[in-house]
C-alpha cells in the first residue's frame, strides 16, 4: 500500500474504495484534454485576461469529477477487474455499493451542467448515455467489438475538447471544428494500446474486446493508421486556418507529435513478439504521454 493510500484510508476508511474506482490519477489526463477546448476557444490572450474562465472551470469539474470519474467508477463496478487497470493498480474489490454511488455522481453533474451553455449540457448527456451503454449489462458494449471502439474515440476524443469550447458558449468555427473531429481518430488510435495489455483480464471475463479481436499486430497497425487520419485532418485544418510559410513552426509543432506517434507504435510493432503484459503496460502509459504532447502542440498551433 502506498502512503497516498493508507492517508486515504486513515482520512475515509473503507468509503476512501470509492474515491479509489473513480481513478483520480486519470484525472489530469481527461482535464488537460478538456481544457485543451477552451484554450482553442479563448486563445492564450483571452486565457491571461481570464475570459469566460468561471464557467470553463465550472465545466471542467463537471466533466472530469462527475462524469469521467463517475464513468470509471461505473466501469469497475461492472468489470469487478482483480488486476491492474488503466490509472488504477492493485484496484480494491469494487464496494457494493459502487455502480449506484457512480451513476449518481454522473446524474449530480448532469444537474449541474444546467448552468452551462446548451452545448455542453448536450456534449454531457450524450456522453452519460454512452458511459452506461457502454459498461452496464444488458448492453455492455465495451464486450462487443468496434462498438467500445467507436464510443470512446467520440466520447474521449473529440467531445471532451468540444465540452471544454461548449461551455465558453462561443461559435465554432469549421477550422477549428476539424482540429477537435481529429482526436477522433488519434483516439482511435490510442484506445486499442489501453487493451493490449488486458487480454487476459478480459478473457477470463469473456470480453471481446476490439484488441482481442483484432490481435496484437493488427492492432497497432490499426493504432498507426487512425494516428496517420488524426493528423491528416489536423492538417486540413491548418490549411482551413490559413497558415502559410510564415506558420512553419505551426506545422514543425504538429510534425514532430506526429513523429514522436510513429516511433513509438513502430517500435512497438517491431518488438510485441517478445513482449509482456507489463510491457505493453509501459507502452500505454507512454502513449498516454504523446498524447499529452499533442493536445499541447495543438494548443501551440492553434492558440498561440
Amino acid at each position: 500500500m502506498t502512503p497516498s493510500r493508507r492517508a486515504g484510508y486513515r482520512l475515509l476508511g473503507p468509503h476512501f474504495d470509492y474515491l479509489l474506482h473513480t481513478r483520480p490519477a486519470e484525472w489530469p489526463i481527461m482535464a488537460a484534454h478538456t481544457l485543451m477546448g477552451y484554450l482553442l476557444a479563448v486563445e492564450l490572450g483571452g486565457v491571461w485576461r481570464g475570459e469566460r474562465l468561471g464557467v470553463a472551470l465550472l465545466g471542467l469539474a463537471l466533466w472530469v469529477i462527475c462524469l469521467n470519474g463517475g464513468t470509471l467508477a461505473l466501469n469497475s463496478a461492472f468489470d469487478r477487474d482483480e488486476g491492474d487497470i488503466a490509472y488504477l493498480r492493485r484496484p480494491p474489490p469494487p464496494p457494493r455499493y459502487l455502480a449506484g454511488v457512480a451513476l449518481a455522481l454522473m446524474l449530480l453533474g448532469l444537474l449541474g451542467a444546467f448552468a452551462l451553455p446548451a452545448g455542453y449540457r448536450v456534449a454531457y448527456a450524450v456522453c452519460l448515455v454512452l458511459s452506461v451503454l457502454y459498461s452496464v449489462p444488458p448492453f455492455r458494449l465495451k464486450a462487443v467489438p468496434g462498438a467500445d471502439w467507436i464510443i470512446n474515440m467520440w466520447g474521449f476524443g473529440t467531445l471532451s475538447p468540444y465540452a471544454g469550447w461548449a461551455a465558453t458558449g462561443l461559435p465554432l468555427p469549421p477550422a477549428q471544428g476539424l482540429v477537435l473531429l481529429g482526436f477522433c481518430p488519434l483516439f482511435a488510435g490510442l484506445y486499442p494500446l489501453t487493451q493490449i495489455y488486458q487480454f487476459e483480464e478480459d478473457a477470463r471475463r469473456g470480453d471481446r474486446t476490439l484488441a482481442r479481436s483484432l490481435g496484437i499486430k493488427r492492432s497497432l497497425w490499426v493504432s498507426l493508421g487512425a494516428v496517420a487520419v488524426g493528423f491528416g485532418l489536423f492538417a486540413v485544418a491548418g490549411w482551413r486556418t490559413g497558415w502559410g510559410l510564415g506558420d512553419s513552426w505551426r506545422w514543425w509543432a504538429l510534425g514532430i507529435s506526429a513523429g514522436a506517434w510513429a516511433a513509438l507504435l513502430l517500435r512497438w510493432l517491431r518488438r510485441h513478439r517478445h513482449m509482456t503484459a507489463r510491457d505493453h503496460q509501459r507502452g500505454m502509459y507512454q502513449a498516454l504521454g504523446v498524447w499529452a504532447l499533442t493536445d499541447l502542440a495543438v494548443v501551440l498551433a492553434w492558440a498561440a
